[in-house]
């Protein structure tokens, strides 16, 4: 993985920030190296755990509603993060991608990060999941772990390292 000011957790300025367009060049950056789809909108259905993500049938016209929805409060910030995890817009590597956006969104915006690292694994992957139905679970659990550290790359490089973990990666000690 590359780091450095090109990296779109840095807040590069060349990086579209709360747009599908800068999710997709969040998700090529991480994954170029791995995925000959990086960046790329999926162009088949996916689920997981018995939960069916947007169909493709509906996934362009989807993301353009997400897209348009308001970032001005941090429960609108949530909301469209929530919507966008339903939408699951690549094959592989959404959450890693989808939480990166979404930092960039709040540092944007709100002049917050998420400090990943004091977020539970189980208690994150638990809210999301029900995030669909209710994200008051997930919107509080986030809520509670902001900082406004936002230039600290200790905060942001320790995020990255949690949503491996969140992914299934073992973490070293």
């Amino acid at each position: 993985m590359k780091f450095g000011a090109k990296n779109p957790a840095f807040g590069n300025t060349r990086t579209e920030i709360g747009t599908t367009k800068g999710l997709q060049q969040i998700h090529n950056y991480l994954f170029e190296d791995l995925y000959d789809f990086a960046g790329e909108i999926r162009t088949k259905n996916i689920s997981k755990g018995g939960f069916r993500f947007a169909n493709t049938l509906y996934l362009n016209e989807i993301l353009v509603k997400i897209e348009q929805m308001p970032e001005n409060s941090f429960e609108e910030i949530i909301t469209k993060y929530v919507e966008m995890n339903i939408a699951h817009p690549f094959m592989e590597g959404n959450g890693r991608a989808m939480r990166i956006w979404l930092d960039m969104i709040l540092k944007s915006r709100l002049k917050k990060l998420v400090n990943w690292q004091f977020i539970d694994k189980t208690l994150y992957l638990q809210a999301m999941e029900r995030s669909p139905v209710n994200d008051l679970e997930i919107r509080t659990l986030i809520g509670q772990n902001l900082t406004g550290k936002i230039d600290n790359r200790e905060i942001i490089f320790k995020g990255i390292e949690q949503s491996y973990y969140y992914e299934g990666y073992r973490k070293e000690e």
